[in-house]
């Protein structure tokens, strides 16, 4: 692959949630750290929401791994669960032994769960428990949920509840029936794309961490077209951003240029429609300039 012809150790632009790769923009830092003062507040239910590929796993990864050892953590990555599953996935996260083959009710994994939290607090550990991909709960458990964080000593909660999920989320937590979990939601945040001006920041920190050692690899034609098509949303940055290192590497160029970035984008599905208003357009004029060099009439 590009890895050597770029001086590469890794792959820079995958989309796995790897914390090294966590990139400080104003919105990512500013959710980090209302997530982080808020675990050490002791609140109920906080909130992130952001549109799909915006980095809410990663910043999810990125808080578990920021939390001290204070912190007991459940991780809950697939939260399409009926209440009573959510229950046995919460008590295999805090280290519950259940019997193999034990018909459990509800009731008696709330009683086991309440005991463990209880154990937790009396060691000085804060529970806290992460759900990525919110939107996806039923209702349901949502509410069964919400019963959870019922659970307190006379100074603080026995575990707190952050929920990961896109904006649909929004629609969910409006159904009357779960009126109750909306109102415990004291701290909720928007996670938004990159800005313009971060994306170069983004494209270098990542090629860096990575191993880059060189100058400017993407140049400004291949940044203005990269942020159009992907309208800076991380994931798409990066699908295109990789699969425009791979066309630069098939021509034996040491940096990206314009039409790398457009073979990229025209091989990628997801971006179909995405910013392609006046891109006939541009090209024509790219076209049109390049006629007119060849033909000495102007100089590019």
């Amino acid at each position: 692959m590009y890895l050597r012809h770029f001086g590469l150790r890794e792959f820079p632009f995958s989309i796995t949630p790897d914390t090294s790769f966590f990139f400080s923009s104003a919105g990512s830092q500013e959710a980090l750290n209302t997530l982080l003062v808020a675990a050490r507040m002791g609140e109920g239910f906080i909130k992130i929401t952001g549109e799909v590929g915006t980095g809410k796993t990663l910043l999810c990864r990125k808080l578990m791994s920021s939390l001290g050892r204070d912190f007991c953590v459940a991780y809950i990555p697939n939260p399409y669960l009926e209440p009573i599953s959510l229950f046995m996935e919460l008590a295999s996260e805090l280290g519950i032994e259940l019997e193999p083959g034990a018909n459990f009710n509800q009731h008696h994994l709330l009683r086991r769960l309440t005991l463990r939290l209880v154990e937790l607090t009396g060691q000085g550990k804060r529970v806290v428990i992460c759900l990525d991909e919110a939107q996806a709960m039923p209702i349901e458990t949502l509410e069964a949920l919400r019963l959870l964080t019922n659970l307190e000593t006379e100074k603080r909660k026995l575990l707190q509840v952050i929920i990961f999920g896109q904006p649909e989320l929004e629609d969910k937590l409006n159904h009357p029936s779960i009126r109750q979990l909306k109102q415990r939601i004291t701290f909720d945040y928007h996670l938004a794309p990159l800005t313009g001006s971060e994306l170069d920041y983004y494209l270098h920190h990542r090629l860096v961490v990575a191993g880059f050692k060189g100058g400017r690899l993407f140049d400004s034609s291949a940044t203005w077209l990269l942020e159009r098509r992907t309208r800076r949303i991380p994931r798409l940055v990066n699908i295109v951003a990789h699969k425009s290192l791979l066309s630069a590497y098939g021509k034996g160029k040491r940096r990206v240029g314009f039409f790398d970035v457009l073979a990229a984008t025209n091989d990628t599905a997801s971006l179909e429609g995405n910013g392609t208003s006046g891109m006939r357009g541009v090209l024509l004029v790219l076209l049109l300039g390049s006629c007119l060099a060849t033909l000495g009439w102007v100089s590019l």
